[in-house]
């Protein structure tokens, strides 16, 4: 197991930044990643408004990681062109010759020596969530365990208590991908793995906003903020 970072701006990779901040006082560690899909970019936008708005835990430890998957970022598509989709290469291999799944085992690395409490990846989805149509995600907190861990129904409820409209409705969805990263860190970490889904057929901005709404939520919840 890799040793826990210092405070500070590591590099995964040299364009994956991961910055890390301690509080003084003891708590959680928290994990928040956007951008492992390229064309998900609302999530990537809404971390790296956070960092400059300087987001700190008041207790335990914060870690962001705005852009986990920059090549496919740079392409706006879901893998990089050529590539994989690396939200289904973990836990990875250092040794694969498929870059990928050597930068999933980097984040599994990252994973096993941190042993957050929460992680969360933020997602966008082009299909409204719907419970009678598989899969559609858009609006909803994604969870692989039974049962529902309480901070979703929490969270759903803050963001419903808050919404512009009745468009904008939130709710949680059981829908367990074994292959997925969040999947294979709960298995491996044991800690709550939730995947936010916002629609994208909300305008860039709003949906940026609902982003950064749901992560100061969940932040909150663990006692970070």
């Amino acid at each position: 197991m890799s040793a826990r970072m210092t405070p500070g701006v590591h590099f995964l990779a040299p364009t994956i930044p991961v910055h890390v901040f301690d509080a003084d006082r003891p708590g959680a560690v928290a994990i928040i990643e956007a951008g492992i899909h390229g064309d998900e970019i609302a999530g990537v936008h809404a971390l790296q408004e956070l960092l400059e708005e300087g987001i700190r835990p008041v207790a335990g430890r914060l870690i962001v990681i705005p852009v986990m998957n920059p090549a496919a970022y740079r392409a706006r598509v879901r893998a990089a062109p050529g590539g994989l989709d690396l939200n289904r290469q973990f836990p990875g291999d250092a040794d694969a010759p498929e870059v990928e799944r050597r930068l999933a085992r980097r984040f599994m690395d990252l994973m096993e020596a941190e042993q957050p409490a929460l992680l969360a990846t933020l997602h966008e989805s082009q299909k409204r969530y719907d419970p009678a149509v598989k899969p559609s995600f858009g609006q909803t907190i994604v969870y692989g365990v039974d049962p529902c861990p309480a901070i979703v129904h929490r969270t759903v409820a803050k963001l419903n208590a808050t919404k512009l409209d009745d468009n904008e409705v939130w709710a949680p969805q059981y829908y367990p991908v074994a292959t997925s990263s969040t999947e294979v860190i709960v298995d491996r970490v044991g800690c709550i793995g939730l995947c936010i889904e916002t629609w994208m057929g909300f305008p860039e901005r709003r949906r940026i906003d609902m982003q950064k709404q749901v992560v100061r939520l969940l932040l909150e919840d663990v006692g970070l903020l």
